[in-house]
């Protein structure tokens, strides 16, 4: 339900719920946000907390009225700060004031761009975002400064440019080579293990910005290493991170949305149980609902996957066109007895994909481009079945590697590849399936531990590169995994050739940009590596194929 700022200040009045919900945790949070709003107007820092507590909202939502409340609440966050930092009579104050500014920059570019589709908004928020970058730098030196004296409230000060420099350099040190050098040309750098020092220093202070570096080393860990890596986040320090929250608020939604998260990408799906209980945003149910559509993925439980798609579909707004394709994709899975249960048909689904695409700050999600792409073969009248919808989607969102933590899924899920393959039948797209059940089929092989066979498998997607008509993005990929093959035996050299091959020689497929960050994590793995691993010379199919 849509709520205005105004609504808001009505619905936080104290009267109206002090009796109902004084023992709750309902009532904490409401009188919580009440202090902060109260106070909003004369305070930067409750200025910022309260329009970051709107903006995350916002973020969920994807609503354009709570984008609008979150954008002039962040807006005057940043006017407080900068009245307060001319106000200021001494200069630790000073610098408070500049670190809020830099904050709430930072924020709104997040919001600007989000907010507006067309290309001023874009420079906008560019503009926005460099000059909070330039801040942090600038309030970094202070701290290093041999003139800089600490005083009181000193650590929230440090803890604020921790953030910001940490945020920086992670995100930075992430993004694809040709991305990365367009920043750097225009004044950023990153350094990732400076980025998780500056987070990791900033959460172990008890400052008001403590919480955050948590959350995005959480988030780090849990999450971009893997949709935007090569899965090597550290499980155990995000433990470490998390134990302290969740002994303190056993029942906080968030630090058990964490929990089970971890628990997931352990394998350990059967303890898995993060459904949330808060009821004020709803959107944090959607995440929930997605976590556990993959993990019922993993276990191959089609209809239940489907019944948490089916829940995303009706409930969030992120993105129907790939809710629908799930749906359908889950269908495709079952027996034709078995889809006589559901109203929907496959077909049907798959047909709804293309019209319900959207766009999210004025780009369309690559998701969603995958999802048409891959649904058009039902279009016809006589419609060419995907050979395994759902674990082609998993391997986009790296699931591969979470199920190759227990022996038993990845077994289970190579037998479903075979029994997807022994269905194929002679069509235009046969040599783009079997490229496709191929490279999954070497994903499970790696993680059963039988590396050559996997090694065949991505080379055979090599070999058909020429006859492949429409999934393009099956070959960078299989010189990917291939090069990560390598690279777990040793043979460095031979990995960054393979890894150098798919980030330079394709171009224009699917996922591309979501590739190219992993190709990237691959590389920055190798030279971690260095090249002392046991170099083993190329066989001519893998010399051609890294050519």
């Amino acid at each position: 339900m849509k709520q205005t700022r105004t609504e808001s200040e009505n619905f936080l009045r104290p009267e109206g719920f002090l009796s109902q919900y004084k023992e709750s945790a309902l009532y904490c949070s409401r009188l919580l946000f009440f202090s902060l709003l109260c106070r909003s107007k004369d305070s930067m820092y409750h200025a910022l907390t309260y329009a970051t507590i709107l903006e995350m909202q916002a973020m969920m939502t994807f609503d354009p009225q709570h984008i609008q409340i979150a954008g002039n609440t962040m807006k005057e966050a940043q006017a407080i700060s900068t009245l307060q930092k001319l106000l200021s009579i001494f200069f630790l104050e000073e610098l408070h004031a500049e670190v809020c500014y830099a904050e709430c920059l930072l924020q709104r570019a997040a919001l600007t761009f989000l907010q507006d589709e067309n290309m001023i908004s874009f420079i906008k928020g560019g503009i926005k975002v460099r000059n909070s970058y330039q801040i942090y730098k600038e309030l970094h030196s202070v701290l290093q400064s041999t003139a800089y004296t600490q005083a009181d409230n000193h650590g929230h000060f440090e803890g604020g440019v921790k953030l910001g420099v940490g945020a920086f350099n992670l995100m930075i040190s992430m993004l694809p080579t040709r991305t990365l050098k367009l920043v750097e040309f225009v004044g950023f750098s990153g350094n990732k293990d400076f980025g998780l020092q500056q987070l990791q220093e900033g959460s172990a202070e008890s400052t008001l910005r403590a919480f955050l570096c948590n959350m995005l080393l959480l988030c780090y860990h849990t999450f971009m290493s893997f949709i935007l890596g090569t899965g090597e986040g550290d499980v155990e320090d995000a433990e470490k991170l998390l134990q302290p929250y969740l002994k303190k608020y056993p029942k906080g939604s968030i630090f058990l949305f964490f929990a089970g998260r971890i628990e997931e990408i352990k394998g350990n799906l059967d303890t898995v149980s993060i459904v949330s209980s808060q009821q004020q945003w709803k959107q944090f149910h959607h995440m929930c609902y997605w976590e556990l559509m993959w993990c019922f993925t993993y276990k191959r439980h089609w209809k239940m996957a489907y019944f948490y798609a089916d829940l995303l579909s009706k409930e969030s707004c992120w993105s129907k066109a790939t809710y629908a394709y799930m749906k359908a994709a889950y269908l495709s899975m079952l027996s034709k007895d078995d889809c006589l249960t559901f109203e929907e048909t496959e077909v049907t689904l798959f047909r709804q994909v293309p019209s319900l695409k959207q766009k999210i700050a004025g780009k369309s999600l690559p998701t969603e481009k995958f999802a048409i792409r891959k649904a058009r073969r039902y279009l016809s009248e006589n419609p060419i079945p995907l050979p395994a919808p759902p674990l082609e989607m998993m391997y986009i969102w790296n699931g591969y590697t979470v199920i190759g933590k227990q022996k038993d899924l990845t077994e289970g899920m190579l037998k479903t590849l075979d029994e997807a393959q022994a269905k194929l039948e002679r069509t235009e797209f046969s040599i783009d399936d079997q490229c496709l059940l191929s490279l999954l089929k070497g994903l499970c092989l790696k993680h059963l531990g039988h590396q050559e066979e996997a090694e065949h498998y991505f080379t055979h997607v090599l070999c058909n590169e020429t006859q492949i008509k429409y999934d393009h993005y099956l070959v960078p990929n299989a010189l990917l995994e291939h090069g990560l093959l390598c690279l777990e035996q040793g043979r460095n050299i031979e990995a960054v050739k393979l890894l150098e091959a798919a980030k330079h020689n394709y171009k224009n497929y699917s996922m591309e940009s979501r590739t190219h960050f992993r190709i990237q994590a691959a590389l920055q793995k190798a030279r971690e590596f260095g090249e002392n691993g046991t170099h083993e010379p190329c066989s001519p199919l893998q010399a051609a194929g890294a050519q």
